[in-house]
């Protein structure tokens, strides 16, 4: 992979079991800029740190630091109390992704709300978090969340996290708020939970799911980020987040880090992004929540 020039210590490893370095990390993202950006257009960014390889403790950022200069965007917010004032972090271009992995940033988190309407979301995000890996029960999940969304006249759509599970989201236009969001997010996995309480559950206690898959609907807040499409993950293999077509379930191969920096872009010749015009799917809340209700 030829990396631009004037990375600071270039040959530096940051992923030691795939031998990747600080170069192959930065010509990733110039590479893959067309599919990442548009994901991360106006949207506040939590960055995943790791200076020195994924073998020592990374550390998470979303304030924007002062050295970054103005290759970095920022966007002013103001959260409660103790946070105050954050002047969080947003990328926009190739020049500012290939900085901020020069800054040995391996993973982007996102917010689900994008500036000019920073308190109303365009985006409902469940979070599936499998027991002990389990893939088949990953798979179920995903496909009656996405089923229930279909009741509820929303699109959804589904990516490998790079970790370890799947997200299942679906496009909102940003008119409710993100109380809104989470609170219909947490009735339709109740609802869920309701129909398969032997395989699903809402409990954030992990002693508490005895064995069954987590949805994690908590995401669906002021100030939370998931883990952008197309980002690294700090995991070995340098695993990516890959958004994929539906009928991509049914392959019995298929892992949430299967997808790596060594053959993410042999697929995206092949597909390109699934979800590259997601948001002329979107719809108004409001409808998804009186569909929902009248399920009941």
């Amino acid at each position: 992979m030829t990396a631009p020039s004037g990375i600071s210590r270039p040959g530096k490893i940051l992923y030691p079991d795939a031998g990747w370095t600080k170069a192959d990390v930065v010509g990733y993202y110039f590479r893959v800029a067309e599919y990442i950006l548009p994901h991360l257009d106006g949207r506040p960014l939590t960055l995943h740190r790791f200076p020195d390889g994924i073998e020592r403790e990374g550390f998470f950022q979303q304030a924007r630091a002062e050295h970054f200069g103005d290759r970095v965007g920022s966007l002013r917010l103001r959260h409660d109390e103790p946070t105050g004032s954050v002047e969080h972090v947003l990328c926009e271009d190739a020049d500012c992704l290939g900085f901020l992995a020069d800054q040995g940033t391996l993973a982007f988190h996102r917010w689900a709300a994008r500036r000019g309407a920073i308190d109303r979301p365009d985006l409902m995000i469940f979070d599936l978090d499998p027991p002990d890996g389990d893939m088949i029960v990953l798979k179920r999940a995903a496909r009656r969340v996405a089923a229930l969304m279909r009741d509820c006249q929303l699109s959804p759509f589904v990516m490998t996290t790079g970790s370890s599970g799947l997200h299942v989201v679906a496009p909102l236009e940003p008119r409710s708020d993100f109380d809104a969001v989470r609170h219909l997010a947490a009735q339709m996995a109740k609802r869920l939970v309701s129909e398969h309480p032997e395989e699903l559950t809402t409990e954030q206690r992990i002693e508490a799911r005895e064995g069954r898959l987590y949805l994690d609907v908590m995401r669906n807040a002021f100030g939370q980020t998931a883990v952008a499409p197309y980002s690294l993950r700090a995991r070995p293999g340098a695993p990516v987040a890959t958004p994929l077509d539906w009928v991509e379930l049914d392959k019995g191969d298929l892992r949430p880090d299967g997808y790596t920096l060594e053959n993410l872009f042999r697929r995206l010749g092949q597909k390109g992004d699934p979800w590259a015009r997601m948001f002329e799917k979107a719809v108004d809340l409001l409808e998804a929540r009186e569909a929902f209700e009248q399920l009941k």
